[in-house]
């Protein structure tokens, strides 16, 4: 009785993302690539691609030995500020991309018009009731709410707040995930019953067998507590800088001296403000892959949300998201 009540719930997500579950792993720059992706796809959830700085060229293998692992839906992350994103659109349509995940502000002009072109459905992120109802009337498939508890870029309201201030409201129009701080079933089933159609993690799923993240990135995960993941610091208010949770190191010190550093070139006139936030991305893609895949878990970026403190082993992808369904069973039955 309770997994058909689960299966109900979630039937909405599935149905949308063609998977067993309505589980979603969150992009994960360096984290979210094919072995990762295909690992949640196989098991039942649905892998999604971390796209992030990647030229149309390496986005094309990514997909393709992704393909190679799994049969099953999996999604793409396009990051809108992309300067490429029309091409690394059309690498997805020549894969048949069944869904296009858009994360970072809004989409530039004829962006959304060129998913639907290649058959993809459409996922955007909402951090705000105004931009949800944008999207809605803009013919977007799906919305991911994610709050601030979440690891990587963020938003500043936690996520309780933005699943009682818009679930209410638009649940009924278009299938609507929920993502930040989500670390149990239990969560995964209260959010359900509010009316979301599923759910995005991606801090649970670093510590995963399948993740490729080096084993000093996963013992910081396995170390660490909610206090430990913080947001960065803006320094200059005319640079728009999106906070970044991570746990607390030399790395987030070093993004406070970036920054002042990208401040004084602005001042000086030597760069504009396009070239002054890439500059920024640059900067945290280096600095992730520094602690993902080199190890130094001091001087990167290890990107988590404030869930960190929930994973306390490496597990395979399928053991994690059995625990999460057992887990949410058992909720929705009490």
């Amino acid at each position: 009785m309770t997994q058909s009540k689960l299966t109900a719930l979630m039937k909405r997500g599935t149905d949308l993302l063609g998977s067993e579950t309505a589980i979603m792993c969150g992009a994960m720059s360096w984290v979210s690539e094919r072995n990762l992706v295909s690992a949640i796809s196989n098991a039942g959830g649905f892998g999604v691609i971390a796209c992030g700085a990647m030229t149309p060229d390496l986005l094309d293998t990514e997909i393709a030995e992704t393909k190679k692992r799994t049969s099953n839906p999996f999604g793409v992350n396009l990051i809108t500020m992309h300067p490429d994103l029309m091409k690394l659109i059309e690498v997805c349509g020549n894969h048949d991309v069944s869904h296009v995940v858009l994360a970072g502000g809004l989409p530039p002009k004829g962006s959304l018009e060129a998913i639907k072109e290649i058959g993809a459905k459409v996922i955007c992120f909402a951090p705000a009731m105004a931009l949800a109802k944008k999207f809605i009337r803009s013919g977007v498939d799906a919305l991911v709410i994610e709050g601030m508890e979440a690891g990587g870029h963020i938003g500043p309201v936690s996520t309780s707040v933005l699943a009682q201030e818009i679930l209410p409201e638009i649940a009924d129009q278009l299938p609507v995930f929920v993502a930040g701080g989500i670390g149990t079933g239990e969560m995964i089933g209260a959010y359900l019953e509010m009316g979301a159609s599923g759910v995005q993690l991606g801090t649970r799923f670093v510590c995963a067998h399948e993740s490729i993240a080096h084993p000093d990135f996963k013992k910081a995960f396995m170390r660490g507590n909610a206090r430990d993941a913080v947001t960065s610091v803006q320094v200059d208010p005319r640079l728009p800088v999106i906070p970044v949770r991570a746990l607390k190191n030399k790395g987030t010190e070093e993004f406070t001296r970036k920054q002042i550093e990208v401040a004084k070139l602005l001042d000086a006139g030597e760069i504009e403000m396009g070239e002054a936030q890439l500059q920024i991305e640059h900067f945290w893609a280096g600095a992730l892959r520094k602690a993902v895949i080199d190890g130094d878990v001091e001087n990167g970026s290890v990107m988590a949300g404030q869930s960190v403190g929930m994973v306390k082993a490496e597990e395979s992808v399928a053991d994690i998201i059995k625990t999460l369904t057992e887990e949410a069973e058992t909720a929705l039955a009490r």
